[in-house]
């Protein structure tokens, strides 16, 4: 992929060794129909390479990372918010969650990010030949 269609894209970081994060980049897959977003996981040499460029924890993979690249990284439930408004219809109404303080969706986030392990059984998903184009290092 060109530099300048990364620039178009943003990036979510996730956790590739847990069903429940797995479901959601599968759920988000189905949902852009606008192709808003590529994937890779927290554990990969991409992934891990955003991590350390940052200075944030490259090894705890608990939390959700979106990457606009040159533009900014939300993270935790910010990035979960902006995931919904991308996709736009329906999901733009999470929107709402917005008059909350951060430190109480992130309290629902870690909550949720805790026992996401507990939550979905570890299944492995297999994208098909159009989905593995999205991932980065998959």
């Amino acid at each position: 992929m060109s530099e300048q269609n990364w620039q178009e894209k943003h990036v979510v970081f996730y956790d590739g060794d847990c069903g429940f994060c797995n479901f959601w980049v599968q759920w988000i897959l189905e949902k852009d129909k606008k192709d808003e977003f590529l994937f890779a996981s927290l554990q990969s040499d991409f992934g891990q390479k955003f991590l350390t460029e940052r200075a944030l924890n490259s090894s705890e993979f608990n939390t959700l990372y979106l990457w606009k690249p040159n533009h900014y990284y939300l993270i935790k439930s910010k990035a979960v918010l902006k995931i919904a408004n991308l996709l736009g219809g329906i999901y733009k109404i999470s929107f709402i969650a917005n008059v909350f303080p951060k430190q109480i969706t992130d309290s629902i986030y870690d909550i949720i990010s805790k026992n996401r392990k507990k939550l979905a059984n570890q299944k492995c998903f297999v994208p098909d030949h159009n989905q593995r184009k999205k991932f980065i290092e998959f």
